[in-house]
């Protein structure tokens, strides 16, 4: 396990500030998706040994976790990262969760579609906006609207070249692959202008072993990063 509590393998506060410099240089946020409570810390911490410096704890769209529940964890998780991550909110579908998020520290938003009002409360609150969106009418939407990155989601419905193709009328956007991404498939996608990548179980599992999220992370980390 990498050091976790001296200070000395900290990067400094200023450097973890701005996530789209940290996005840029490792083109890589986590999805945690249904996690337990008591697992959240470990799991950061493994994260963070792995490699990774972006993770977004969703909210459950099916409502079995009730959302205080979600932003719990998430406080616990800004607070326990303070000056190694930045932490995430995802699938916020509506204004409750977007105030639950703010409040709970997260520093940027993740959302499934393009909800203006979603993305522009969002940037009112001084957060980073990640809307999902598919086709070439949404993507400039969410640009519209004022998002900072935009998701492909899902990516794997056209793929890698579908990058090169939408990323030339939108000069400049930052595209996301989320979903359906393999290791195999990470340079395809960067070739063809993706500006980053979500991804999940493929780097969590479903058991949250710290050692295997760790061993994950470092995996993907070094992917993203060529």
């Amino acid at each position: 396990m990498c050091a976790i509590i001296s200070s000395m393998h900290f990067e400094r506060q200023n450097q973890m500030s701005n996530f789209l410099e940290i996005l840029e240089t490792t083109r890589l946020i986590t999805i945690i998706r249904g996690i337990p409570n008591e697992k959240a810390l470990s799991a950061a911490d493994a994260l963070f040994c792995g490699g990774v410096r972006l993770a977004e704890f969703t909210f459950d769209f099916s409502g079995n976790t009730p959302d205080e529940e979600t932003a719990e964890i998430i406080s616990s998780v800004v607070k326990h990262t303070a000056g190694r991550m930045i932490i995430g909110a995802g699938t916020v579908t509506n204004e409750k969760q977007l105030k639950l998020a703010y409040e709970a520290g997260a520093e940027f938003i993740i959302s499934p579609d393009v909800n203006e009002t979603i993305i522009r409360h969002t940037k009112e609150l001084g957060l980073f906006s990640v809307p999902g969106a598919l086709t070439p009418t949404e993507i400039s939407s969410a640009l519209r609207f004022g998002a900072d990155c935009v998701k492909i989601f899902p990516s794997f419905a056209f793929g890698p070249s579908y990058f090169k193709q939408v990323t030339a009328p939108f000069n400049g956007a930052r595209l996301l692959a989320v979903t359906g991404i393999t290791l195999e498939d990470v340079k395809q996608y960067i070739d063809n202008g993706c500006f980053g990548f979500g991804i999940g179980g493929a780097i969590t599992g479903t058991d949250w072993n710290p050692e295997i999220i760790k061993q994950n992370a470092a995996l993907w980390s070094a992917a993203c990063k060529k």
